[in-house]
């Protein structure tokens, strides 16, 4: 059985890991990066930290954050040309979290992850009504449904039951990583490592926004306790993106 504090020899990078794929790293358009300097300021640290790739993946949220392609692509289009004139090879694209609401619509729009993966989020207050219909058209259409930090929903928390269904309808999960660290409260870490042993997360991600964010992923990678953590699990990030 996977253990969630298996002991290990210390290993100070995230490269087991790899790629990130869910971080809102572009800059200026929702709760993330707000400059174009901040977003080349965590690329650096990420790559120093063993990522060797970068999904962004900004909200889409039509009350709050109404981007789409259009505001997605040339920010994500700005932060490339600053690399080139670093000469810096560094791989990164764009994909979008969405928030599954009534504003959510399935269209030939959506920006997807490699493989048609799509990554969809739920509010922290309760869980979306349509989220199992959601989820199959989705499915139907050819997607594939990567569900954002399920640890994080706490109306799941008294009901464990859901994760199970949710798995059985086909859809992955992404751990976020900060939440072994108890960064999200002890709930959230406890949850975390409930979906851990019992093998229901696919993959892991950032979820970057800010400074404190990165401060503490630092802290936690170049202790080695993230990979004492998570080392050891399987996740799919390079199989199905690298």
């Amino acid at each position: 059985m996977f253990s969630f504090f298996k002991k290990s020899s210390l290993v100070s990078d995230i490269s087991w890991l790899g790629i990130d794929l869910h971080s809102h790293i572009l800059p200026g358009i929702d709760d993330g990066a707000k400059h174009i300097d901040d977003s080349l300021s965590y690329i650096y640290k990420l790559e120093s930290l063993g990522f060797d790739k970068l999904f962004f993946t900004p909200h889409i949220l039509k009350d709050l954050y109404p981007n789409s392609r259009d505001t997605i692509l040339p920010a994500l289009q700005s932060v490339q040309e600053k690399l080139d004139e670093l000469v810096n090879p560094f791989p990164i694209s764009a994909a979008a979290e969405y928030m599954i609401d009534d504003n959510f619509e399935i269209d030939d729009q959506l920006l997807c992850l490699p493989g048609n993966h799509i990554l969809i989020e739920m509010s922290y207050l309760a869980e979306s009504p349509n989220i199992e219909e959601v989820i199959f058209n989705l499915q139907i259409k050819g997607y594939k449904v990567i569900l954002a930090h399920p640890e994080r929903y706490n109306f799941y928390h008294k009901d464990l039951h859901r994760y199970t269904k949710l798995k059985e309808l086909g859809c992955l999960f992404q751990l976020n990583l900060l939440a072994v660290s108890g960064y999200y409260g002890k709930n959230v870490m406890l949850i975390a490592k409930y979906l851990l042993e019992h093998h229901m997360y696919d993959l892991a991600a950032t979820d970057l926004h800010h400074d404190k964010h990165m401060d503490i992923l630092t802290k936690m990678v170049l202790s080695g306790k993230l990979h004492e953590k998570l080392g050891h699990y399987d996740f799919k990030n390079k199989q199905l993106f690298g």
